[in-house]
């Protein structure tokens, strides 16, 4: 259990040699529930987009495929994680459609009201203050913009909470307790969305226009 313990632990911040293993297998691992989640957005084409705890990169290329005429940019506070997300989208970079910026998010180095569209797979259960996390997600946003977030522990049940007990730090977050959050951290307007099959959840959390 130490070895495996240790693997999942990588999962909030990976780094190392373990980590490097840990992001490879997130890109492959995690692709359902965020092609699940990129069925919630409605995308023009030419978006600026910010994917938070980018991880090794997959759904910067997700929104990269998906936006041709916007620009994809991926942050991370994993050294190892912004060294996969850079190689995988190397060719975006150099073509100018894409940056990796190492920092933790309450920091992000980015001007107000930059992005169209902000996501959060998968990481959320690790913010610290999630709050005020929120809130600086809220400060690059555009008016109108939307922030989302896609879990797939999105129900505190007996299955879900067992991880908690295995990865330091981690907080399962039910529909109701994200969307209290995060009107709190003052977004106009949250939508979320389950799955009766499983504990996945999907929420919308969207900018006013003013």
């Amino acid at each position: 259990m130490g070895l495996l313990k240790k693997i999942f632990n990588n999962a909030a911040k990976p780094k190392g040699l373990v980590g490097k293993l840990v992001v490879g297998i997130m890109n492959r691992g995690h692709a359902p529930i965020a092609a699940w989640g990129f069925s919630h957005l409605a995308l023009r084409g030419d978006e600026d987009a910010l994917d938070c705890g980018c991880g090794g990169g997959a759904n910067i290329a997700h929104f990269l495929r998906a936006l041709p005429r916007g620009h994809a940019t991926g942050l991370d506070y994993s050294e190892v994680s912004v060294e996969k997300s850079r190689e995988l989208n190397r060719a975006a970079i150099a073509a100018g459609r894409c940056e990796v910026v190492q920092c933790a998010l309450p920091e992000m180095p980015f001007g107000d009201e930059r992005f169209d569209v902000v996501t959060a797979f998968e990481t959320v259960y690790f913010w610290p203050e999630i709050e005020d996390c929120f809130r600086a997600v809220l400060r690059v946003l555009k008016p109108g913009g939307v922030f989302m977030i896609t879990n797939e522990a999105g129900k505190k049940t007996e299955k879900s909470l067992k991880w908690t007990k295995i990865v330091d730090g981690m907080t399962i977050y039910t529909a109701e307790e994200l969307e209290d959050l995060l009107t709190r951290a003052g977004f106009a307007r949250v939508e979320t969305d389950g799955s009766v099959k499983d504990d996945r959840l999907n929420v919308r959390a969207y900018k006013s226009l003013t």
